[in-house]
C-alpha cells in the first residue's frame, strides 16, 4: 500500500478545547506590584515610579497602568496624590484595614447581632490575656479613663455606650496585636450601632458594667492573664445573654 493511501486512512480525532480565562493586563500588573509591596521591596512611604516610567518599563498602555494603580488604591496599598509632587505612594495595611474589611462583611452580609456577640466572646478574652502581658502605662491610663466615664451615671445613654466601646477597644489596643485590634474595632462599632437604643441599659447595668471593667482592668494591671481571661469571659458572656434576651423580644437587626 502506498504512503499516500496510508495517510488518507489515518483517523482524525477531533480536538476539543475548554474556554480559557485570560487575566486582564491591569490585574497582572497590580498582582506583581502587590507582591513586591507585601514582601518589602517598596517600604511604606516609597513613591512608585511615575506613570510614564511604569508604561515604559512594563510596555503596557497608560490606561492599563492607571487601572492597576487604582486596584492597589482600593486595596489600601497605595495612596494616589495629585499635583506637582503627586504620584502613587506605598502604604502598608494596618489594623484599620482589617476593621474596614470586617465592617464591610458585617454590613454586606447583614449579620445578626448574635453572630457579632458570639465572635466577641471567642476573641475578646484572648485580647484581655495579651493585654495583661503587654500593657503599658499609657494603655492602663486609657482603660481607667474610659471606665471612669462608664461609671458616671450622669452622662446620657449615648455617652455610656461610647465609653463602653472605648474601654473594649482600649483592651484590644493594650494587646498590641493589630489583627485583634482591627477585629475588635469593627465588632465593637457594629455592636454599638445595634444596641444604642436598647432599654435594658439601666442604672444597674451601668454599675455592673463599671465593676466588671474595673475587675478586668485590675487583672490586666497586675499582669494576671488567667484572671483577665476568666473575668472577660464572664463579662462578655453575661452581656451577650442580656442582649440576646432583648433581641428575642424586639427582633433587633443590623442596618
Amino acid at each position: 500500500m502506498s504512503e499516500a493511501t496510508n495517510s488518507s486512512t489515518v483517523e482524525r480525532i477531533p480536538v476539543r478545547l475548554q474556554p480559557m480565562s485570560v487575566p486582564k493586563a491591569s490585574d497582572v500588573l497590580a498582582n506583581d506590584l502587590r507582591e513586591r509591596i507585601l514582601r518589602g521591596d517598596f517600604p511604606s512611604g516609597t513613591a512608585l515610579p511615575p506613570e510614564r516610567e511604569l508604561v515604559n518599563q512594563t510596555k503596557m498602555s497608560r490606561t492599563t497602568v492607571r487601572e492597576a494603580l487604582r486596584i492597589l488604591e482600593v486595596q489600601g496599598l497605595v495612596v494616589i496624590k495629585t499635583g506637582r509632587s503627586g504620584g502613587a505612594f506605598v502604604q502598608l495595611p494596618g489594623g484599620e484595614s482589617v476593621a474596614t474589611s470586617v465592617s464591610l462583611l458585617i454590613r454586606g452580609q447583614q449579620l445578626r447581632l448574635t453572630d457579632l456577640l458570639e465572635t466577641r466572646e471567642a476573641i475578646e478574652p484572648a485580647c484581655a490575656a495579651l493585654a495583661a502581658k503587654y500593657r503599658t502605662d499609657e494603655d492602663l491610663a486609657a482603660l481607667d479613663a474610659a471606665n471612669n466615664t462608664v461609671g458616671d451615671l450622669e452622662i446620657p445613654l449615648e455617652g455610656f455606650l461610647q465609653a463602653n466601646v472605648d474601654w473594649h477597644l482600649a483592651v484590644a489596643q493594650a494587646s498590641h496585636n493589630e489583627l485583634l485590634t482591627g477585629f475588635m474595632s469593627a465588632l465593637s462599632q457594629a455592636i454599638y450601632s445595634s444596641t444604642e437604643n436598647t432599654a435594658f441599659v439601666d442604672t444597674d447595668v451601668r454599675q455592673t458594667t463599671y465593676r466588671a471593667h474595673k475587675s478586668i482592668t485590675d487583672a490586666i494591671r497586675a499582669g494576671d492573664a488567667a484572671a483577665a481571661t476568666r473575668r472577660m469571659t464572664k463579662h462578655v458572656h453575661g452581656y451577650a445573654e442580656a442582649v440576646v434576651q432583648v433581641e428575642e423580644r424586639t427582633e433587633i437587626t443590623l442596618d
